[in-house]
């Protein structure tokens, strides 16, 4: 019996010492992932996740150095249902796993409450929301990956005026931190170029019944209707225009901008409806079809709007370690601070709030139920 014991003892020494020696020579980081995986917009969340998790096995193959230790990553995904509230239950739980570098939040409304937590907690955080609060907060640790409510609705404003000539438009907004911001840069820029903004009407995220305002905007004979607001609203709206006859053009920023749009609108989404959406044409990008090629592959769908951006986000994070040949977070965060990093879906350097320096708009329609890039700039 003793020499069996003894048998044990040793295999357990034994076993324990080849783990001990593996851990040396390895070091996993976790990528925290918070987005919509469940509700009206899982379809964005899960593409963005997807992103995420193909960058992270691409790193696992190469795989890289940090510090004389071979990196591992893991992604570690919640679901935050693009709910504030759940957001920063989100945000803790990915704290409270030791998760260092998060990829998202997707929505603005979760993203500005959850940076606090993440900033207290010491995490960086890419994420692709775009209401101008959210880097107005002054949080050293976090990064926009994406164009902002003010050059996503700016733009869509200027193409509106300079390219399709309109002289009146309404606005719709969802009251979401994403939609209010959005519209009203929309707004901003549209009386700027000398539109007549005809009104400004008002629903939620959860609303599919838009007839009442719109009937309301008909009678104002408006050329187009900017709509602050997500794709799971904005197809049944396109929708009901058509069944109101209303023959204005449906415009929006780049939560419309989505094969889902073309999906859920049908018939009624077609070169009527335009979008903006941050990043150049990934299709003319160098690396552009490359990558959605091996997304495709993987994933056996195409990538959609954001895919790309949280490739490109945690690829930064990889290899800011490598130049900072560290994972502190605060010796990371300055070296993506400092430097610029090429990735698929553009070039990212940022400003003091974290802000890209440079971060190009294209503007959409739709063909085939697909969003269509028309140009960018």
């Amino acid at each position: 019996m003793k020499l069996k014991h003894l048998a044990l003892a040793a295999a357990i020494l034994a076993a324990t010492g080849v783990q001990s020696y593996a851990q040396a020579q390895e070091m996993i980081v976790k990528i925290g992932h918070s987005g919509p995986l469940s509700g009206a917009q899982a379809f964005s969340g899960k593409d963005n996740e997807s992103g995420a998790r193909l960058a992270v096995e691409e790193l696992n193959a190469k795989p890289i150095t940090v510090a004389g230790k071979k990196i591992r990553f893991e992604l570690q995904s919640e679901d935050d249902q693009g709910d504030p509230k759940a957001g920063v239950a989100a945000a803790q739980k990915l704290i409270d796993q030791g998760v260092k570098f998060v990829v998202g939040p997707y929505n603005s409304g979760v993203a500005i409450p959850a940076s606090r937590a993440y900033n207290d907690a010491g995490v960086l955080i890419a994420s692709v929301a775009t209401n101008p609060k959210l880097t107005q907060q002054g949080y050293k640790g976090l990064f926009r990956v994406n164009a902002s409510d003010s050059q996503l609705g700016g733009k869509m404003a200027l193409y509106a005026a300079s390219e399709l000539k309109l002289k009146t438009v309404a606005v719709i907004d969802d009251r979401t931190a994403f939609g209010q911001g959005v519209a009203e840069e929309f707004k901003k820029q549209a009386k700027a170029s000398g539109m007549t903004v005809a009104g400004h009407e008002f629903t939620t995220d959860k609303s599919f019944d838009f007839s009442a305002i719109l009937t309301k905007l008909k009678t104002k004979k408006v050329e187009a209707i900017f709509f602050g607001g997500y794709a799971p609203q904005g197809a049944p709206m396109a929708r009901q225009m058509k069944q109101l006859g209303i023959n204005a053009k449906l415009l929006g920023g780049d939560t419309i901008c989505t094969a889902e749009m073309g999906k859920l609108g049908g018939e009624a989404v077609g070169e009527n409806v335009l979008c903006s959406q941050g990043g150049a044409i990934l299709d003319k990008a160098a690396s552009g079809p490359a990558f959605k090629a091996r997304f495709k592959a993987r994933f056996k769908q195409d990538a959609d709007v954001y895919a790309a951006a949280y490739y490109d986000a945690t690829m930064m994070y990889a290899q800011a370690m490598q130049k900072a040949n560290s994972l502190d977070p605060q010796k990371v965060g300055a070296v993506i601070s400092a430097g610029e990093y090429k990735g698929v879906a553009g070039s990212y350097s940022f400003d003091a709030r974290g802000d890209m320096k440079q971060s190009p708009v294209t503007i959409f329609n739709f063909k085939g139920g697909q969003p269509s890039a028309i140009t960018s700039y």
